[in-house]
């Protein structure tokens, strides 16, 4: 025996029914948020004197001369690469010394540095 059961036709599903999940309202944060750290003043450079012996020594020697001093003669007394020399003439001497470096062509056509005159 089959039973039918009647269906009540005036409750219809909605046609525009919600797909997404309601979203919860953001809160505050717990905790405020860190302040950021307060920059220090430059500190003045100090030139301080390289041990005697030392690559920077011999570097800031060479470059005493008064013509001056060739990248290639820089690698020989180092025994550095190319980049490494001058990365230490910008970062090292230049920056971290306080001394600047001048940079000059040569009528050979080579590059001479030599510490600039203050």
């Amino acid at each position: 025996m089959t039973t039918s059961i009647p269906q009540d036709k005036t409750k219809t599903v909605p046609a525009t029914a919600p797909t997404k999940a309601p979203v919860a309202k953001r809160r505050a944060p717990v905790a405020p948020p860190k302040a950021k750290p307060v920059r220090k003043a430059a500190s003045a450079k100090k030139a301080f004197p390289a041990r005697p012996g030392s690559k920077t020594a011999k570097i800031l020697d060479l470059l005493k001369r008064p013509g001056g001093v060739t990248l290639k003669e820089l690698i020989k007394a180092t025994q550095w690469q190319a980049h490494s020399v001058r990365g230490f003439l910008s970062g090292t001497v230049g920056k971290k010394l306080g001394t600047p470096v001048e940079s000059s062509k040569r009528p050979d056509g080579e590059r001479a540095y030599r510490l600039s005159p203050k």
